[in-house]
């Protein structure tokens, strides 16, 4: 959880605030199939439902108020990684600072899979 202090008073904003928001605006970006986790039984990689999308994001608070972000995505086939990535990591950054007035340190994008369907 991060807390913030304002004039008005203080704000804590949890840790699946910010997953639930980063997932949501990495998913909705051109070329992402979804948010994806890696299991730990069969090594497989899986789509998270929209529900569960938070398990593929990591939020590393910092020491300066702001945060660091991991995605963990699939990708669909045909899509220019190298082209639809600073829009990935561009999305997510404005989505969340504008929603929590939290500034994102960075985002790294991780593309753990490519959908062939």
């Amino acid at each position: 959880m991060m807390r913030l202090t304002t004039e008005k008073g203080d704000i804590t904003i949890s840790n699946e605030a910010f997953t639930d928001i980063a997932g949501i605006a990495a998913s909705a970006a051109f070329g992402v199939k979804g948010m994806a986790v890696r299991s730990v039984t069969d090594g497989l990689v899986h789509l998270l439902r929209r529900e569960a999308m938070g398990k593929g994001v990591l939020v590393t608070y910092n020491d300066d108020q702001t945060v660091s972000i991991d995605l963990h995505i699939m990708m669909d086939h045909g899509v220019n990684i190298a082209a639809i990535g600073p829009s990935i990591i561009n999305r997510v950054n404005y989505e969340v600072t504008k929603t929590t007035g939290v500034p994102v340190r960075t985002v790294n994008v991780f593309i753990d899979s490519i959908s062939v369907e």
